[in-house]
């Protein structure tokens, strides 16, 4: 709290921190350089502002589902303490309204309140989140909020619905990491899996991190194919990540955890339902800066991810099949619709997520002879997108770079033809 008074969460505050320690290693370093630089009293109260925050954003991701907007909103315009505070005073429905004043004017009915305190209230036990807590020290998670370094910004663009935390296992800083998402039919044929696995090889060539969830079929084979590349892959999971599921795919997802990255945002002891992988396509479609479709059946659960792709401005690509393949109709369909691209090779889905077919520059060694292009350079052509238009404040906040730094890069880019200005005064990728 500003303030600096104590929250009071029902526990004892040196059995949080107990409980929130092990979960903390890839924030730790920059912590202790804040602290460094801080007085004993004012490195106590920072320590206890951030120890509150990790333990109400736990709170928000045991109680609400995710995707729910209600929440999403509270937190948005409260702050994710004083919202939980909010929360565990069982408020009326009235109070709810009144907390988040003009923030969602029109869109909140008492209704809507009402409705939203019935779903939280059962789920409101204080030993559902020390469990969540202590599984996941068991499996050695890592939990990732706002603000870290290793923030994904890309989910940022899920507005309200935007998960309040991530439950990580593995290497953390793969969110930040460029990433493609190949997702695609669990009942796969010969023909999809073969073109799954040249894809994602060939991204896992060019530096890119290959995204899908971890089941049966196409996924099953993109994460397998990267791995077998020594690329990057980050399976996305409906459910806890200390359960592996689907259980057939145990042995991958514990390969992932070594090499890659689980991710979630449920909290761990969380079966995987439906509705949970529903939302958790949407978490995929955001982390990726393009979604391949490698084969969907008119039904399929991955045209799900496309449409939720589509709506946050993300390149959708698809791979056509035979007109015979009932596991390419959905693929077919997409194609019909507009709503996506027919990708056919590595480089073009290279083109059509990144401007071009090239590796990409992830690291810091230079090979002799050659003059590399400034790292704000890449860092902000990298945070462009084709469709989306963005200002110099959102694309600083996005590189970590001074606007002036940005402002030139921006300037160098558009002489290159990779960069464009929108009449409407906000920056795109151009396209090749």
């Amino acid at each position: 709290m500003e303030d600096g008074t104590t929250v009071d969460w029902g526990f004892d505050p040196e059995r949080i921190a107990a409980l929130l320690a092990p979960l903390r290693r890839c924030a730790a370093t920059v912590q202790e350089k804040s602290v460094q630089e801080m007085s004993e009293q004012e490195s106590s109260e920072a320590a206890r502002r951030t120890q509150d925050e990790l333990f109400a954003r736990v709170l928000w991701s045991v109680v609400v589902e995710p995707g729910d907007s209600v929440a999403g909103l509270l937190v948005q315009a409260l702050g994710p303490v004083e919202a939980a505070q909010l929360l565990l005073s069982q408020p009326a429905p009235e109070a709810l309204v009144q907390a988040l004043g003009s923030e969602v004017e029109h869109a909140l009915e008492l209704d809507d309140a009402q409705h939203a305190l019935g779903r939280w209230a059962p789920r409101l036990r204080s030993g559902d989140v020390v469990r969540a807590l202590e599984s996941a020290a068991h499996c050695g998670a890592h939990l990732l909020v706002p603000g870290d370094p290793e923030w994904p910004l890309a989910v940022e663009d899920l507005g309200a619905h935007r998960p309040h935390l991530l439950w990580v296992r593995g290497t953390v800083a793969l969110l930040a990491r460029p990433s493609v998402a190949i997702v695609g039919a669990r009942a796969a044929t010969g023909y999809g899996e073969h073109v799954a696995m040249e894809f994602a090889a060939g991204l896992a060539g060019r530096d890119v991190a290959v995204v899908s969830g971890g089941a049966y079929g196409i996924d099953g084979m993109a994460h397998r194919a990267a791995l077998a590349s020594g690329g990057a892959t980050i399976a996305v999971l409906a459910g806890g990540i200390d359960r592996l599921y689907p259980s057939g795919h145990e042995a991958l997802l514990t390969r992932i955890a070594q090499q890659g990255a689980l991710v979630s945002e449920v909290p761990c002891g969380t079966s995987p339902t439906k509705w949970r992988f529903l939302q958790r396509n949407r978490l995929i479609a955001a982390l990726a800066r393009a979604t391949v479709i490698v084969e969907a059946g008119y039904r399929s659960g991955a045209l799900n991810t496309a449409r939720h792709a589509d709506t946050l401005s993300r390149e959708v690509g698809v791979i056509p099949g035979p007109i015979t393949s009932a596991a390419s109709a959905g693929c077919h369909r997409l194609l019909r619709s507009g709503g996506a691209q027919c990708v056919t090779s590595v480089p073009e889905v290279m083109e059509l997520a990144f401007g071009g077919d090239a590796v990409l520059d992830l690291g810091d060694t230079e090979t002799p002879g050659t003059t590399r292009e400034p790292a704000a350079h890449t860092r902000v052509l990298d945070a462009l997108r084709p469709r989306r238009a963005q200002s110099v404040v959102e694309l600083s906040r996005a590189v970590g770079e001074e606007e002036s730094r940005v402002r030139a890069a921006l300037g160098a880019l558009e002489l290159d033809g990779r960069a464009a200005l929108t009449p409407a005064g906000g920056w795109v990728r151009a396209r090749s």
